[in-house]
């Protein structure tokens, strides 16, 4: 990837940051942000309106809404990462994600996929299967063979911070400079990325995942630290807890609060947004683009 250069900035905004991938032999340029639309092919993940099953008609109706309203990205996972949730096997995570993605594949052939696990086999499988983009929340450190895969695979790789587990990770928000705890993660990363041949990387600074709702927002706040490594950002704050408890709300009532949280993201260079409600997110897209043309 390569970032075209800003002089400060207010000319990023008025000339962005172009990105390019090698996705399927195709040369994609992103000069503009894109919205990733969450599919949980699973029975507990923490927003409920977000569960469908893969071989039902809500599963078809919902991907062809997110297509409709404007998703350039749709994020598939079956394994659900909320804190609590219960152990998927290796084979249902499996049974769950590629039926969805070979239909996705074969009913929405222009849209991009990206498989959610921090599986290897799951990876290759989904990719096989039809996916185009693997999204990590270990960036590689729940399971070895992660890294030699995505590698292997030739593919865009979506590499998260999180301390821990899903089981563990909010008992290890202990952090004595956390904008650059974070940003020596990525840093160090990206090396062993380089090594194992992943050329295609965007960063997520894992809201939500080893840090208290105080960090996630001043990790927001401080958001376009990260525009430092020169790479995309993706941000993943749709109806988080850090929305809904801040406003003392349930998640089906943070739509508002994910919508002014997002034209702040963007204001402060995120390049992806994945989201639980992409007609909205393209809404704020568009408002943000009537105010940096």
């Amino acid at each position: 990837m390569f970032p075209d250069k800003g002089v400060s900035s207010f000319e990023d905004k008025l000339f962005p940051q172009k990105y390019t991938f090698q996705i399927n032999g195709r040369l994609h340029v992103w000069n503009s942000p894109k919205i990733m639309g969450i599919l949980n092919v699973t029975p507990d993940s923490f927003f409920g309106k977000s569960r469908t099953n893969p071989n039902s008609n809500e599963f078809y109706e919902q991907v062809a809404r997110f297509v409709s309203e404007g998703a350039d990205i749709l994020d598939v996972g079956g394994y659900s990462t909320r804190p609590g949730a219960a152990e998927v096997s290796e084979t249902e995570e499996l049974d769950r994600v590629l039926p969805a993605i070979r239909w996705i594949s074969e009913n929405f052939p222009d849209t991009l996929i990206s498989i959610d696990t921090f599986r290897s086999k799951v990876a290759v499988e989904a990719i096989k299967a039809g996916a185009h983009i693997v999204n990590d929340i270990s960036a590689g450190e729940l399971d070895p063979e992660m890294l030699p895969a995505v590698g292997s695979l030739k593919v865009p790789y979506i590499a998260m911070h999180m301390r821990g587990n899903p089981k563990n990770m909010q008992e290890l928000t202990n952090y004595s400079d956390i904008l650059g705890e974070i940003l020596n993660y990525f840093a160090e990363k990206l090396e062993q990325f380089k090594k194992f041949g992943i050329k295609d990387v965007i960063i997520d600074p894992g809201f939500g995942f080893a840090k208290s709702i105080q960090q996630n927002f001043w990790l927001l706040k401080n958001l376009s630290h990260f525009q430092c490594l020169s790479l995309p950002i993706l941000v993943g704050l749709s109806r988080k807890s850090m929305i809904y408890k801040t406003l003392q709300v349930e998640p089906d009532e943070a739509l508002n609060g994910t919508t002014a949280l997002h034209m702040f993201a963007l204001c402060q260079g995120a390049n992806i947004l994945r989201v639980h409600d992409v007609k909205e997110a393209k809404e704020t897209i568009k408002l943000y683009h009537t105010i940096y043309p």
